[in-house]
């Protein structure tokens, strides 16, 4: 299997966007999609409270089942029952669910409350996707485990470590999942499980044939599928990425950096038949959209759509080869491609190429355009500095050589913001522009309007 990862916790997508994206997965080689919904999935009742303002609604949520069947692809809901769990712990309600009283990313395993709201988060997820044969628990990350004083009091009264507390709370995961859904199948990252000794990784029986591990560190993942083999473990996923790892305020995705991580996994893949009975049962490409609930969006999906096409057909094909460049530059009615510069040549015909192009000219010019025009023009520097506009007065002579240059590039940055702006509309809700426009556009421009309002 190769799904998608779409992470929904930052610039999720409206629906009507989705209905363009994923004819165009199928058709570059997915079979799935891993919808990682955090507060986008439309929570009812005592969980309302976990909902975004701009939240899917339950018919969002069936549509978005019923493209994926008529684009052949897998729809495989993401609920974190452990770690990352930010959009529920930073609520007042939950807050005596965590694990360290400060910090809101991951839950106390020891208050019977957690197991308890865990399972109606999972009930109202999996009901909603009664489709689905796989249902992701993430379980990844898990902050500061071991920190609190109740798991301090258990460790000491159990004789116990960090590792055999975490399995003892996913064991309980699991136990609800598979007496209350039978047959659903269960995936997890791998992370946690790295520290964790064969001996005790065995010992749950509660673990093996209930779940399978998605191995995420390239190309440190031979090592642990070495050590997964020994403790019984038949299946395998391995986790790539075609965004959103290369630092949390990225704007522009890096192609060959992406291909390489897929490449590198390629190597992996060809190493597990020797490491029978170990199979090999899916990949999932991960796109991340924010490093966590509270940190700032990387890049938007439309702008990695290139490099989610060049890593899916790397997988499709057995690495970056002359029929999958050619297919990848057909579907996305691209010309060439430049791996190194991470650019692409011709006008392209994928959902959300305006975006692309014109993410491309804010961060390639924006900054470098107003930086250059206010710091590099000495008439600015000598007879309309700082501190003149402080006092509001200035040579009109002076003024006068500048001003015609700096309102034109200020008019011409604002009637492109506006364009970009209406585009973004189209394809997200209004807390993801304003925050895009806040974090990669106002920092450089507003002090070109701020000049421009001083001048005038």
């Amino acid at each position: 299997m190769r799904l998608v990862h779409l992470d929904l916790k930052g610039a999720a997508p409206r629906v009507s966007y989705l209905e363009q994206v994923f004819p165009l997965l199928s058709q570059l080689g997915a079979n799935g999609v891993l919808m990682e919904y955090e507060d986008m999935f439309p929570f009812k009742g005592e969980l309302e409270i976990l909902r975004s303002p701009y939240a899917y609604s339950e018919e969002d949520i069936e549509r978005i089942q019923q493209l994926a069947e008529q684009h052949k692809l897998e729809v495989v809901p993401l609920v974190q029952t452990f770690g990352h769990v930010e959009f529920i712990l930073k609520h007042e309600k939950y807050q005596h669910l965590r694990e360290v009283e400060r910090f809101p990313n991951s839950f106390n395993p020891h208050v019977p409350d957690t197991l308890a709201l865990l399972k109606s988060i999972l009930s109202q997820v999996i009901e909603k996707h009664r489709r689905s044969t796989w249902i992701h628990i993430g379980a990844d990350e898990v902050f500061h485990l071991g920190e609190g004083m109740d798991s301090k009091n258990w460790m000491s009264h159990n004789k116990g470590d960090v590792g055999t507390m975490y399995l003892k709370h996913i064991k309980e995961v699991l136990g609800f999942l598979t007496a209350q859904y039978w047959g659903l199948r269960v995936l997890m990252w791998d992370d946690m499980l790295r520290k964790i000794s064969v001996g005790a990784l065995r010992a749950p029986r509660g673990l093996l044939g209930t779940v399978a591990l998605v191995a995420c560190a390239c190309p440190a993942a031979v090592p642990f599928l070495t050590k997964y083999v020994e403790s019984g473990f038949e299946a395998v996923w391995f986790a790539s990425a075609f965004k959103g790892t290369t630092g949390p305020a990225q704007a522009w995705t890096p192609l060959s950096y992406h291909l390489k991580n897929h490449l590198s996994w390629l190597k992996v893949m060809q190493a597990v038949p020797r490491l029978a009975p170990l199979r090999l049962q899916g990949v999932v490409l991960t796109g991340w959209q924010r490093y966590d609930h509270y940190s700032v969006l990387c890049e938007l999906l439309p702008v990695s759509i290139p490099s989610l096409a060049i890593c899916l057909q790397t997988l499709v094909n057995g690495g970056f080869t002359e029929e999958a460049k050619r297919k990848v530059l057909d579907v996305l009615g691209l010309e060439s491609v430049q791996l190194e510069q991470s650019t692409c040549e011709g006008r392209g015909a994928f959902p959300g190429v305006e975006i692309y192009h014109m993410v491309e000219q804010v961060n390639g010019h924006l900054k470098e355009s107003i930086l250059k025009a206010l710091e590099e023009e000495s008439a600015i520097k000598g007879w309309f500095s700082l501190y003149h506009r402080k006092r509001q007065f200035g040579n009109p002579r002076n003024m006068e050589s500048f001003g015609s240059k700096v309102l034109k590039l200020h008019d011409d940055w604002e009637s492109f913001i506006r364009d970009l702006h209406a585009q973004l509309d189209r394809i997200y809700f209004p807390d993801t522009v304003e925050e895009w426009m806040e974090e990669n556009v106002n920092p450089y421009l507003d002090q070109l309007r701020d000049l421009v309002r001083d001048y005038r």
